[in-house]
C-alpha cells in the first residue's frame, strides 16, 4: 500500500465544491485590509504603523464574533443532513438578529474606549493618532461585519459557498475603490480608507440580507426574532467566543510587541500580518469545507464518512501549506514594494516572510483541524486546545520583548504558537470522543 496520498479520492468533488468558492470568499476578507495597506501605504510609515493597530483591534474586537458563522454554519448542516431545512434557516434568521443586536452593543462600548484600545497597544506618538481615526470611524462598519459573519454561516450551512464568493468579491472591488478615490483622490488621510471599508461592508451586508430573506421565504421560516432562538445561539457560542478571544489575544501579544520595537518594525509587521491572514483565510477555505461537511455527516449519521473526509481534507490542507510556503518563499524579495517603499520595511519584510512561508504547512493542517471539530460542535475541547497553545506561546513572546529579539524572533515565537494548536488538535482528531451524531451536540 502506497504512503502518499491519492491522487483522486471520492471526497474530492464535495470538498472542492464547497472549498473553491469558500477560497474565494476567505480571501477577499483580508484583501480589504491589504488594499487598505497598499493604498495608506503611500501616505507614509505612521499611518502604515496606525493601520497595523487599529487593524488588529477591529479584526479582535469582530474576530470575537466569528461564532456567528462558525456556529451557525455547525447547526445549520447538521439540520441539512438530518432533512429539516426549515429549522435550518430559522436558526439563521436568529443568528442575523444576534449580529445585528451584538453590532449595536459594540458601538455603544467602543466608541468612547478608543483611546484606551489604541493605547494598549502601545504605538507611538505619530501612530497613534492614525490608529484612533481608522477604528472610531471603522466600528461603524461592526453592524455590517456581524450580519455578513451571520448570513455567510446560514449559507455554508445550506452547502452554499458560491454565493458568498459572489458577495465577497463584489465588497472587494467596491472597498478598492471607494478608498483609492478618498484617499488618493480626494486625500481624506487614514479615514478616507475607513469610511471606504465601512460603505463596501454595509453594502455587502445588504446583499445577505435580502438572499436569508428570500431563503426563509422559500423555506416558511418566520423572520421576526425569536428571543429563545436568539439566546440558545449566543450561549451556544460561549466556547467558540472562548476560543476565538485566546486566538485573538496571541494576535494582540504579538502586534503589541511589534509596536513596541518601534515604527518599522510595526509597519513591517503590519505587512506581514496581512499577508499571513490572507494565507490563513485560504487555507482555511477547506476547514470551511470541513465545517459544512462534517456538520453534514454526523446530522446524517454517518461516521466513516465523516472520518473519511477528515482525511483527505487534512492531505489537502498540507499540500496547499506546502505550495503557498514554497510561492512566498520565491516571492520574498520582491513582494514588500508592493506595499512599501521605505528601504528598512522592505528589508525587515523580506526576512519575515521566509519565517512566514515555513509556518504554512503547519498551518494548513491545523486549520483544517479546527474546522472539522468546529463541524462536529466539540468547542469545549477547541477553547481548552486553544489555551494550551497560548500558555506555549506567551513565554516566548515575552522573551521577544524582554530581550529585544527582533520581528523575526517573534514570528518564530508565532511558529511555536502554531505547532502547539496543531498537535492539540491532532490528538483530538485520532480520538472518538468528537464523533457524536444527530442534529444537536
Amino acid at each position: 500500500m502506497s504512503l502518499l496520498p491519492a491522487l483522486r479520492h471520492n471526497h474530492d468533488r464535495e470538498i472542492l465544491g464547497l472549498a473553491v468558492p469558500a477560497f474565494g470568499a476567505l480571501v477577499a476578507e483580508p484583501l480589504f485590509l491589504l488594499g487598505d495597506s497598499a493604498i495608506v501605504g503611500h501616505l507614509g510609515t505612521a499611518p502604515q504603523a496606525g493601520l497595523a493597530v487599529a487593524g488588529q483591534a477591529l479584526t479582535t474586537i469582530v474576530g470575537v464574533c466569528i461564532f456567528l458563522a462558525y456556529g451557525t454554519t455547525a447547526s445549520v448542516a447538521r439540520q441539512i443532513g438530518a432533512g429539516h431545512p426549515e429549522r435550518a434557516v430559522r436558526q439563521g434568521v436568529d443568528g442575523i438578529w444576534l449580529a445585528l443586536a451584538t453590532g449595536a452593543g459594540l458601538i455603544a462600548i467602543g466608541l468612547p474606549l478608543v483611546p484606551h484600545i489604541v493605547g494598549a497597544f502601545g504605538p507611538s506618538a505619530t501612530a497613534a493618532p492614525q490608529a484612533e481615526t481608522y477604528l472610531r470611524i471603522s466600528l461603524f462598519g461592526i453592524p455590517a461585519m456581524l450580519v455578513v459573519l451571520a448570513g455567510t454561516g446560514v449559507l455554508r450551512g445550506l452547502q452554499d459557498t458560491r454565493t458568498p464568493l459572489v458577495v465577497s468579491i463584489g465588497s472587494f472591488g467596491l472597498n478598492l475603490m471607494l478608498n483609492a478615490v478618498f484617499v488618493l483622490g480626494l486625500h481624506w488621510g487614514i479615514g478616507g480608507s475607513a469610511w471606504g471599508t465601512v460603505m463596501a461592508q454595509t453594502a455587502g451586508a445588504a446583499v445577505y440580507l435580502v438572499v436569508v430573506v428570500r431563503g426563509a421565504q422559500r423555506y416558511g421560516a418566520p423572520l421576526v426574532p425569536d428571543l429563545a432562538g436568539v439566546r440558545s445561539a449566543a450561549t451556544a457560542g460561549v466556547a467558540l467566543i472562548v476560543r476565538t478571544v485566546v486566538l485573538q489575544a496571541a494576535l494582540v501579544v504579538a502586534t503589541a510587541v511589534a509596536a513596541h520595537q518601534g515604527d518599522v518594525a510595526a509597519a513591517a509587521y503590519a505587512i506581514g500580518s496581512r499577508i499571513w491572514l490572507f494565507l490563513a483565510f485560504a487555507l482555511d477555505a477547506i476547514a470551511i469545507a470541513g465545517q459544512a461537511i462534517t456538520g453534514r455527516y454526523l446530522g446524517a449519521a454517518d461516521v466513516a464518512g465523516t472520518r473519511a473526509a477528515t482525511r483527505r481534507m487534512i492531505e489537502w490542507g498540507l499540500g496547499c501549506g506546502v505550495v503557498f510556503g514554497l510561492l512566498v518563499a520565491a516571492a520574498q524579495g520582491w513582494l514588500p514594494l508592493l506595499f512599501t517603499h521605505d528601504p528598512a520595511v522592505h528589508a525587515l519584510l523580506a526576512r519575515t516572510l521566509l519565517v512566514i512561508a515555513a509556518l504554512q504547512p503547519i498551518g494548513g493542517v491545523a486549520f483544517v483541524l479546527d474546522g472539522v471539530l468546529i463541524g462536529a460542535g466539540d468547542n469545549r475541547y477547541l477553547a481548552v486546545a486553544t489555551t494550551v497553545a497560548m500558555v506555549v506561546f506567551l513565554p516566548a513572546a515575552w522573551l521577544v520583548y524582554s530581550l529585544g529579539g527582533g520581528l523575526v524572533a517573534l514570528w518564530l515565537a508565532l511558529g511555536l504558537w502554531m505547532v502547539a494548536r496543531c498537535l492539540t488538535l491532532a490528538v483530538r482528531a485520532r480520538g472518538s470522543a468528537w464523533l457524536v451524531t444527530g442534529t444537536g451536540r
